[in-house]
């Protein structure tokens, strides 16, 4: 029984963890284990419930039984049938395929869309919600590249936000995101709208993807500034082709052409393990049009709505009348665990289907 196969294993990785081991091993097996314990704890918790329930059972079919006894039993029984209904359902969740980027870091790349300075000005907000919220789960933001615009916002900003389990939080957070509100410019008080994107890929170890040297073409030029001005006296700005995609990337944050060409690399990396996951994804399904899981950056996945004070994610429904606890990074939870919930009901939804196919 595989429920067996996994308590077994637990117990053997605990074992093997005790006695001691090679740090590699050691590494290796902690992590396997952290996945484990949980697993087993709930297993364990419903093998006990479903005990307790079926000596409720043997009392209330006992007809030398007292009444009152068994009155207290078929309430107590009740209660025990839902407990077992929830740690069932909380272990077919736990048993979901695990997304194997979900416990790496990401990088984060918001662009302004259609609406001009308005669209910058969003992207900021968006760029400063997920700052916020980074800060709150205490993972760390570094910004790769920003190019800002002229009203303080931003036209693109790349940064790598580091800590466990950021992809697995953002990963819904790709797409287009659109924004209601009067700009502070509009003297007749009318609602514009603009729009920006958000990339969230998994950060890319030198494990996870290859690069040959040889399919990349690295362009140095001299760094300039807003406007055309040079900010720089010599050729640190680097801009590396992959040849084989055609994916690009520019770096021109560091003095140091050595630093530039680091952080261009870690961008590239994570775009060409995202662009692999992408093709795996589409040759494991059918159906790419899944709003949910898909990554897919076409779609309009929210609106923030300033004059009603709402967000609405388009991808399930949901309205918060909370915009500016959102965008504060405080109720963002909110949105993501009714995502990552929707997510997991239509992984179940597909095992099941597969299971009577």
């Amino acid at each position: 029984m595989k429920l067996d196969k996994l308590v077994s294993r637990w117990e053997t990785v605990q074992g093997t963890l005790a006695a001691g081991a090679d740090q590699d091993t050691y590494v290796r097996l902690s992590r396997e284990f952290a996945e484990l314990d949980p697993i087993v704890a709930t297993i364990t918790a419903l093998r006990s419930t479903i005990s307790e329930r079926d000596e409720l059972q043997q009392l209330i079919d006992d007809p030398a039984a007292e009444k009152d006894m068994a009155a207290l039993a078929v309430d107590e029984l009740e209660t025990l049938e839902v407990k077992i209904d929830e740690l069932e359902q909380q272990l077919k969740v736990q048993l979901l395929p695990k997304d194997v980027a979900d416990d790496k870091s990401a990088i984060l790349e918001v662009r302004a869309g259609t609406g001009g300075e308005e669209a910058a000005l969003f992207a900021g907000d968006l760029f400063r919600m997920y700052q916020r919220y980074a800060d709150k789960r205490g993972w760390k933001v570094n910004i790769l590249s920003a190019s800002e615009s002229a009203t303080g916002g931003y036209k693109e900003i790349i940064t790598n936000i580091t800590g466990k389990g950021v992809f697995a939080r953002l990963k819904f957070e790709s797409g287009v995101h659109r924004v209601q509100r009067v700009p502070e410019t509009e003297a007749q008080g009318r609602i514009h709208t603009s729009a920006a994107t958000v990339a969230v890929l998994p950060e890319a170890e030198d494990v996870d993807i290859k690069i040959d040297e040889k399919d990349l073409r690295i362009d140095v030029f001299r760094a300039s500034g807003p406007g055309g001005q040079s900010v720089n006296t010599t050729d640190s700005a680097v801009r590396i082709t992959h040849l084989p995609t055609g994916v690009v990337v520019s770096q021109q944050d560091e003095k140091s052409q050595h630093k530039n060409k680091a952080k261009a690399m870690k961008v590239l990396r994570s775009r060409l393990y995202d662009l692999e996951r992408s093709k795996l994804d589409a040759e494991r399904s059918a159906d790419r049009r899944s709003q949910i899981g898909t990554g897919d950056r076409s779609q309009r996945i929210r609106t923030y709505n300033f004059p009603q004070g709402r967000v609405t994610d388009h991808r399930i429904g949901l309205t918060l009348h909370q915009l500016y606890l959102v965008l504060e990074g405080e109720a963002l939870d909110e949105l993501i665990d009714a995502l990552v919930s929707e997510h997991q009901t239509n992984q179940l939804a597909a095992m099941q289907e597969q299971a009577n196919g």
